[in-house]
């Protein structure tokens, strides 16, 4: 893999195989897909209830690109963290639940 640019909010990285990432970017972009869909929805003025659907499966699409990732950290970056003795990595995932779950 090549050297990423880092972003601006992000103070790690994680690796991904070149599965993991294919899978992650392939359900990025059906939601990418599925909220332009939406948008023009909106601009041919489509039914409200039509449009409801539509998001309440846009939702449905990130909450399973989320589980699917936290899985991978979950499974990947905390247990690694763990055997490496950084115990802080317990309160990072805290964390990460609970805005999740808000």
């Amino acid at each position: 893999m090549t050297d990423k640019k880092q972003c601006s909010c992000c103070k790690k990285t994680t690796k991904r195989s070149e599965n993991e990432q294919k899978k992650l970017i392939h359900r990025l972009n059906r939601i990418e897909g599925q909220i332009r869909g939406i948008r023009k929805m909106v601009e041919n003025d489509a039914y409200c209830a039509d449009i409801l659907i539509q998001s309440a499966a846009v939702n449905a699409a990130v909450n399973a690109f989320n589980r699917e990732l936290l899985a991978n950290h979950i499974k990947g970056c905390v247990v690694r963290d763990i055997k490496d003795g950084k115990d802080e990595v317990i309160d990072e995932l805290l964390t990460t639940l609970q805005k999740l779950m808000k």
